[in-house]
């Protein structure tokens, strides 16, 4: 699947839609409260859309007109932590002026989000655009792409972008912590000392 392409004026994630019958508000509202109830409880993997439906005390009709999926809600259920990493990026971009310091700052609170929320980024479908395509988190991808840009990497910069970009996939970090055992404190240093290997130019080379 063809991700689409980077610019330094594409930083911000699309607003979703939402619903605007006060009843479906309510409803939907109800569903969400009651899914993060039950996920925390019970765990996501083991919740299904129908214990949460009955739970909720609403039809399978009205869960499904409102989330297509578990993912598709699960989505829902990130999104006031997104929005609020959202403005804490956007914060950062603002006042910091050394990009440098920038990028690492900003690798350290998409890590900190996927581990707060590493449940819910984990539950996809077959049916939907896999995280990495997700237009929720496609911004992370155009943010680092113009960090880069600020610290003069021209020629390679989309393709390193991308390379950091997979590195924060909830995927790959699962892996590395629950299959290969590092923590997430030796992952985040790890992180940091390849956006240092990226930034540091080879000995030698011209200034």
């Amino acid at each position: 699947m063809t991700l689409p392409p980077i610019n330094d004026h594409s930083l911000l994630m699309p607003d979703a839609d939402m619903p605007t019958r006060a009843d479906a508000v309510r409803n939907r509202d109800r569903l969400l409260r009651t899914a993060a109830t039950l996920f925390a409880q019970q765990g996501v993997a083991v919740v299904s859309m129908n214990a949460i439906a009955e739970a909720a005390g609403v039809g399978k009709g009205t869960l499904y007109r409102h989330f297509t999926n578990k993912s598709d809600l699960c989505h829902a259920l990130l999104e006031e932590d997104m929005s609020a990493l959202q403005a804490q990026v956007l914060t950062l971009l603002r006042e910091q002026p050394d990009a440098r310091l920038a990028l690492l700052a900003f690798v350290e609170l998409v890590l900190a989000f996927v581990w707060r929320n590493e449940a819910l980024l984990a539950i996809e479908d077959s049916t939907q655009a896999p995280m990495l395509n997700h237009p929720a988190h496609i911004w992370w991808r155009q943010t680092l792409f113009g960090l880069l840009g600020r610290l003069g990497v021209d020629t390679t910069r989309q393709y390193l972008a991308d390379s950091v970009y997979v590195m924060l996939d909830v995927r790959v970090l699962r892996f590395q912590h629950h299959v290969l055992g590092y923590s997430t404190e030796t992952i985040q240093a790890g992180m940091q000392r390849l956006i240092e290997h990226i930034l540091t130019p080879p000995t030698g080379a011209a200034s």
